[in-house]
């Protein structure tokens, strides 16, 4: 019984976590922030996307995303519920 309940406790808690996760304000994040968050969007690719916002300014829409060099339309559509500007 015992097992039961940890393993209810384990689904539970791991339910409220992915129900509870707050969006990721991608001109604000850090990139090992953005790199956790984005599916697809590994280290690297999330300094590009810090490095490219130090350079040019604020992100405004998805579409100035996609101009960061490696970053595809179709990742950040994926993720696209996981960021605000």
């Amino acid at each position: 019984m015992k097992s039961l309940s940890t393993l209810f406790f384990l689904l539970l808690l791991s339910v409220s976590s992915s129900v509870f996760a707050a969006k990721v304000n991608i001109n604000m994040a850090d990139a090992k922030t953005i790199a956790s968050t984005m599916k697809g969007i590994g280290q690297s690719r999330a300094q590009a996307i810090v490095d490219y916002r130090k350079i040019n300014g604020k992100y405004h829409s998805i579409d100035d995303l996609a101009k960061v060099k490696g970053v595809g339309i179709k990742t950040l559509k994926k993720n696209q519920a996981n960021f605000t500007f």
